[in-house]
């Protein structure tokens, strides 16, 4: 637990680490630089004042607010085992984070680069008051520097830069290891603890029987001891063999690899999970099912390598083509929030999602197109929909879907608009999702 502490002596090399999508230990290339480098270190996390989005809901749900304070809850727990802690706090970074550094004597701020617009502001304006901030690279499974191409020269297709991947024989370095030694606590005044998250009760979890990711549980909470021992158990117990065959399927725990929501917090790094899966294909073979998952981890990868080469523009109205801002209706994304539209498999989907912060990829798809060309909404609405209920929500996944899906990111085929008839016949021909989910 930190306490505040007398001043004393200044620490030549002090810094704080800030944490944000990288709420782990293991394979924390940020950390490790900074624990190097530093004599006395202060893991931080900012917690941002609660806000509404443009479209009047909470930006954070409750199922993303349960699982953060687990996660938050486990990296602290294995920050004191190392003769560390974690200090929380409650207010924008450019405001608590300055007085903090200069309360304990800090010449630098680390933290990972996150290169989606709001996540850049953040830092720029640490910048512009003063504070020298490094940033590091690392939510990527591939090094962008061992691509064969800049971020600025990176195809506008997918199924392009995944060739050049392969041909290249490129592969992503070795996960690095708990650092063998976490620097002491500065001194910490009373002061710098002004504005230290009050402790909070966690949000009611859902049901775990009626979730595909029951993080009610603690074999599926927030963390890394959690999502550590998950990767291990689905291995060994050969599901990534399946993958490719179940992976479309709308409900279970074991159709997919259930590794996003500990990948989206950063409790899990790609290249853990990358390394775990050669390891089980030396063991055990490879298979479709294996080459699939390494499939979804590059498409990951490529979503944040979009952002590198087009920022911002990525997060227009018109996303990253010419078309007209989308329309909007407002009472039919009212409806669709609330699974109250004509559409029984799309009301199941919506009704799930809330009730557990989670959905099917499969499912997510087609909810998202019937939003958009059925009920003619705008796209942007709907991300922000699942920013606030996904407990595996990440934000550069989540904007390249709704605009793969919207027509307005870089999908050749410029849209994808699901038959809803046809989605309904072949994932739930006997109406189980449906009945699950029904009032």
């Amino acid at each position: 637990m930190l306490r505040p502490l007398p001043p004393g002596k200044e620490a030549v090399t002090a810094r704080i680490y800030w944490f944000r999508n990288d709420l782990r230990l293991l394979d924390n290339r940020a950390f490790s630089q900074a624990c190097s480098a530093s004599s006395a270190l202060l893991p931080v996390y900012c917690h941002e004042p609660a806000t509404l989005t443009r479209w009047g809901f909470e930006r954070t749900g409750p199922h993303r607010q349960h699982f953060l304070a687990a996660t938050l809850a486990d990296l602290s727990a294995r920050l004191r085992e190392r003769g560390s802690d974690l200090l929380e706090l409650t207010g924008h970074p450019a405001e608590v984070l300055p007085p903090l550094l200069q309360a304990v004597g800090a010449q630098e701020l680390a933290c990972e680069e996150i290169a989606a617009p709001e996540e850049q502001q953040a830092v720029n304006a640490l910048r512009a008051a003063g504070i020298p901030v490094a940033t590091t690279w690392q939510s990527s499974l591939l090094d962008p520097s061992t691509l064969p191409f800049p971020p600025a020269s990176l195809p506008e297709v997918f199924t392009a830069f995944r060739l050049a991947v392969e041909r290249g024989g490129i592969r992503p370095p070795e996960p690095l290891p708990i650092p063998a030694r976490l620097p002491g606590l500065p001194a910490l005044p009373a002061a710098a603890l002004l504005c230290r998250a009050p402790p909070r009760p966690l949000p009611a979890a859902p049901a775990s029987g009626s979730s595909s990711f029951p993080y009610a549980l603690p074999s599926f909470g927030g963390g890394e001891t959690a999502a550590l021992s998950h990767l291990e158990r689905y291995l060994g117990r050969k599901l990534a063999h399946t993958y490719k065959s179940t992976r479309n399927e709308l409900a279970g725990v074991d159709f997919s690899s259930k590794l996003s929501p500990w990948l989206a917090s950063g409790a899990l790094s790609a290249r853990t999970a990358y390394a775990a899966l050669k390891g089980f294909e030396a063991q055990h073979g490879a298979n479709d099912g294996t080459y699939w998952l390494w499939f979804e981890l590059l498409f990951r990868d490529y979503f944040r390598f979009l952002h590198l080469k087009h920022g911002s523009r990525l997060y227009r109205a018109r996303g990253l083509g010419e078309a007209a801002a989308p329309a909007h209706d407002a009472q039919a994304f009212t409806q669709w929030t609330k699974g109250r539209t004509a559409a029984p498999l799309i009301n199941a989907g919506m009704r799930e999602l809330a009730a557990t912060g989670y959905s099917s990829n499969r499912m997510r798809q087609v909810l998202a197109s019937y939003l958009v060309y059925d009920l003619g909404c705008d796209f942007r609405a709907g991300a922000a929909w699942f920013e606030s209920m996904l407990v595996d929500y990440d934000v550069y996944t989540n904007q390249g879907n709704w605009l793969s899906i919207a027509g307005r990111g870089t999908d050749p085929r410029g849209g994808r608009q699901f038959n809803l008839e046809k989605q309904t016949a072949q994932y739930d021909p006997g109406g189980q999702y449906r009945a699950r989910w029904a009032t």
